[in-house]
Formats: C-alpha cells, structure tokens, sequence
C-alpha cells in the first residue's frame, strides 16, 4: 500500500514540472518566432527606405549624361562660332550713303530686308535677297559671254512698282557689281488675285531690245541703280554674317539644353 502512494505522490509531483518544461519550451519557440519575425520586418524596412533614395539617383545619373555624339556636335559649333566672330563682318556697321533713295527696313532673323520710297505717286519697294557669294574663278562655265559673270556675286531683287490702288510691275532681277539684269517682268493687276493665273507677257529676254534697255532706264531713274546695287552688295554680305553667327548660337543653346 505504501508504494503506490509514494508513486502517486511523485506522479503528483512531477506534473507541475512537465507542465512548466513544456510551457516554456512554447514559450522559447514564441520568442524565437518574434525575434526573426521583427528582424524580417525590420531588414525590408529598411530596404523599403533606401529603395527610393538609391533608384531615383541611378535614373537621374544615367539621363543627365548627354551621348559622346552630341558633345562632339557642341565642340564644332562652339569652333564655328569662334571663326564668325573673328572676322570683321558680323558687327561691321556700313555707313548708308547720304544719296541713297531708299528707307530700309531690316528685321533680324529674316532672310530678306526690304527697301521702300515714293517716287511721283508710286509706291516702289524692292525685296533684297541673300548674295550668292562667289569666292573664285569658275573655269568651268561654258556659257561664253556669260563665264564673266559666273565669277561674280549677285545679289538677287524683287522690285515692285505700283499705282495707288491701282495696277503694279513686279521685276526680278539679278544685279552685279555695277550692272543690273532683269529676269522677268509681270503686270499685276488688284482685282486679279494670286490664285488666278493672270497672263504674264513673254520672257523678257524675247523682247525688242530697245524695250528691253528701255525698262532698264525705267527702274534706273526709280532708283535701282549700280550705285544702289553696290552698296546692297557690302551690306547684304555683313547681314549674311551677322545672321549666320546668330543662327550658330541658336543651335549652341538648342544642344546644350
């Protein structure tokens, strides 16, 4: 009888001992558990923080360098606009001559000027192109009398002549030191528009050449003459520079945006 009793007591006695073993070993895996659970959240935390710091700073690196190739183009234009600026054209200033019959109207960044006067009731205006610059002999022409010329700069005109609301004759011409060439001549009338195709006259060269001398002194006395044409000649040259140096700083600022 007594050793069953004293099996109950240390059965009774152990109980407890098992129960806390076993809730303690619950009780390290929980914290276990925890521990890494928290080291798992705080390691992405913190990957989660630097993410957007690290990634915008590898796209800003990578987009901000310009290619090699546009560098290179920089380098070019900035020696081009070296060599405008050290010739004396782009800011030479031409003295206009005291005589001269026309008011010039000269806006920067247009391939034209346009020169503008009343003579007796007219309205003449003359639109002034770019020269056509020749720098050397041109051997190779084979228009005989013309291969003169062919080494020479020409300067090319529109001039219009017109009655107050009325009909006007419109002249292109090429013009050469000291001589002016008409091309062509139309006769245009206000109530024809541009779209109609109003009737021109035959070319100009197949016309009588008394008549052709003859309109030639016509715009001489208008004041398109080689006095006019000379000074057009130096002075279109100098815009010509002018608007190429600022044509060059426009591509400059284009690249280096």
């Amino acid at each position: 009888m007594a050793f069953p009793s004293i099996l109950r007591k240390s059965g009774s006695s152990l109980a407890p001992l098992a129960t806390r073993l076993v809730r303690d070993q619950r009780n390290y895996h929980r914290a276990l558990f925890t521990a890494k659970t928290h080291s798992n959240l705080s390691h992405s935390h913190r990957i989660s923080f630097l993410s957007p710091l690290l990634v915008p700073n590898l796209h800003y690196s990578s987009a901000s360098k310009k290619p090699s190739s546009d560098e290179t183009l920089l380098r070019v234009i900035l020696s081009e606009i070296q060599c405008l600026q050290e010739t004396d054209d782009h800011d030479r200033v031409e003295q206009i001559p005291s005589d001269f019959p026309f008011e010039i109207v000269d806006n920067p960044g247009l391939q034209t000027l346009t020169l503008k006067r009343t003579y007796q009731g007219e309205e003449i205006e003359v639109e002034v192109h770019m020269p056509d610059l020749v720098t050397g002999e041109n051997d190779d022409d084979p228009d005989g009398d013309n291969s003169e010329k062919a080494s020479l700069s020409s300067l090319p005109l529109v001039v219009s002549v017109s009655k107050k609301d009325g009909p006007s004759l419109e002249f292109s011409c090429i013009s050469y030191p000291d001589e002016i060439e008409i091309d062509s001549l139309a006769a245009k009338r206000p109530e024809i528009s541009d779209e109609e195709i109003a009737y021109k006259g035959p070319s100009f060269v197949d016309l009588d050449e008394d008549l052709q001398k003859a309109f030639k002194r016509y715009l001489n006395i208008r004041g398109i003459k080689p006095s006019t044409i000379n000074f057009l000649h130096e002075y279109m040259i100098n815009k010509n520079s002018k608007e190429e140096l600022i044509w060059m700083k426009k591509l400059k600022k284009f690249v280096e945006a």
